[in-house]
This record gives C-alpha cells, sequence and structure tokens, in this order.
C-alpha cells in the first residue's frame, strides 16, 4: 500500500496540473488585480498604525469619502431606476432612431472622461443651455456637488441599461398574458410578475454603476469645484496628495477607498443573492 504524498504535493498538484485556460486565469488575475491591490496594501503599511490612523480620519478626507461614497450611491440607484425604463423603452417599443439611441447609450464608455467633463460643466454653467435654465430658480450645477452627481450619473448610466436589458428581453411575455387572463392589471403584472426577475440585474446594474461613480476623476475634476468640505471627491484627494509627493498618505487613502468599496459590493451581492433565491 502506498503512501499518501507530503501535503505541499497535495497543495500544488491541482495547479501544476491544471488546464490552461485554468492557469492563464490566475496568472491574469494575480498581475492585474491581486498583485496591485497587494502593493498599495504594503505601500499603506510602510506607516505605522497611528499615522495610518490619522490620515485616513483627517476630516478633509472624511468629508471626501462623504461625497464620494454617498454621490456615487445615489448616482447609481437613480440610474438603476431610468437604465430599467430605458431598457423598457428599447426593448417592448418600436420607433425611428431606436437603434441611434440603442447605440448612443453607450456613448460614455467611448468617450474620454476628460471631453465629458468639459461638455457637462460647458451646458450646466449658469450660462449653459441646461444650467442657464435653472439659474432662474437658485439652481447651480457646475462646481457644486450637484455637478458631481450628474458627472456620476452620466459615466454610470450604460451599466443600468445594459444589464437590465438582455433580461428584459428574456423574458416571455406568455407570463403577462398569463397574468392578464386572471385579472391582473398592467401595474400588478410589472409589480408581480415582470418586476421580480428584474431585480438581481437592476441590482447589478446599480452595483457596477456605483463602483464605476466611486473611482472617477476626469469628468468630476473639471465640474466640480473641488473645494474641500464641499464637492472634493477622494480620487481628487489622492492626486492632490501625490503631486505633494505624499505618496504613503495616497496608498492610505486609496486603501479606505478600497475596503469600503468592498464592503458596500458585499452587501449589494448579498442582496442580489438574497433576491435571487427570493424570486429563484
Amino acid at each position: 500500500m502506498t503512501s499518501s504524498p507530503p501535503s505541499f504535493q497535495g497543495f500544488w498538484y491541482p495547479i501544476l496540473h491544471a488546464s490552461w485556460p485554468w492557469r492563464v486565469t490566475w496568472l491574469y488575475l494575480t498581475l492585474f488585480l491581486f498583485l496591485p491591490i497587494a502593493a498599495l496594501l504594503l505601500k499603506a503599511l510602510t506607516l505605522n498604525p497611528a499615522e495610518i490612523w490619522r490620515i485616513a480620519t483627517d476630516p478633509v478626507a472624511i468629508s471626501t469619502y462623504n461625497v464620494t461614497f454617498f454621490t456615487a450611491l445615489v448616482a447609481g440607484i437613480i440610474n438603476g431606476f431610468a437604465g430599467l425604463i430605458i431598457a423598457w423603452v428599447l426593448v417592448r417599443y418600436e420607433f425611428p432612431g431606436k437603434r441611434f439611441l440603442d447605440a448612443i447609450i453607450d456613448l460614455p464608455f467611448a468617450l474620454p472622461t476628460a471631453v465629458a467633463g468639459l461638455t457637462l460643466s460647458t451646458i450646466y454653467s449658469t450660462n449653459g443651455a441646461i444650467g442657464g435654465f435653472l439659474e432662474p430658480f437658485g439652481i447651480k450645477v457646475s462646481f457644486t456637488r450637484l455637478g458631481v452627481l450628474v458627472a456620476m450619473i452620466f459615466i454610470s448610466l450604460p451599466f443600468a441599461v445594459r444589464t437590465v436589458q438582455p433580461v428584459l428581453q428574456d423574458l416571455e411575455s406568455e407570463m403577462e398574458e398569463a397574468a392578464w387572463s386572471m385579472g391582473a392589471s398592467r401595474w400588478q403584472t410589472f409589480w408581480r410578475v415582470i418586476l421580480p426577475p428584474l431585480m438581481p440585474a437592476i441590482l447589478t446594474g446599480v452595483a457596477m454603476g456605483f463602483s464605476r461613480a466611486v473611482g472617477e476623476y476626469g469628468s468630476v475634476v473639471i465640474i466640480a469645484g473641488n473645494i474641500p468640505f464641499q464637492d472634493l471627491i477622494a480620487p481628487v484627494l489622492i492626486i492632490q496628495r501625490l503631486e505633494q509627493f505624499d505618496y504613503a498618505g495616497a496608498t492610505v487613502i486609496g486603501t479606505v477607498l478600497l475596503l469600503i468599496s468592498l464592503a458596500v459590493l458585499l452587501v449589494i451581492n448579498l442582496i442580489q443573492a438574497r433576491g435571487r433565491r427570493f424570486y429563484g
């Protein structure tokens, strides 16, 4: 009877004999995900715990976390509703220019963020097409926190639409017809038959849009006033620290962003998984 191989052989055997797609997956993730994250954490840990806590809880840093995460979450929720409506129109209606509208939804993916910020700050300024209309009502968008929200909505909208659209296309119309035949109204049919299967996709779009908005820099830095305690976002603060050659301080703030983002995404994924079990 042969003896079992040593534990280290048992650990490395599946890795060394894995298929090539599996090896490429781990190599790619290691080079472009795990190592950069590890480098960020190790750089931040070069400071002592007291210094890390001082930088992470600095009043200016705390205000940027508030602006960044709260505004990104609001943008994600708004796009969750708007993305559902836009996807509904694109799937359920036929109209002239539908293909053009469907294609232009992806424009924020291709448009350089600096160009987006310049365009948004122009049309939402007090002399712009939209900002000039809002000015008499006392609503100022450019160079305010509201401008940050507008920029985050713009760059994260495609995620909300593209995650819901294919799910909505795959829904069987027989389910709606069965609900109507049983006396359900259109609103009841939407609320109880159509919306539940869409909820996981909607939550996915919100999560992806939130993640994209949290990391946005190019468009926000132009449309915002970048004033501490008002509309300064964390990515801009990181750039400011780098310009001051405070690399360790910048990595501490970046680490805080990473940890909070992971926590928020974990919560959203748990809600999404529960929704799948509940509606599945």
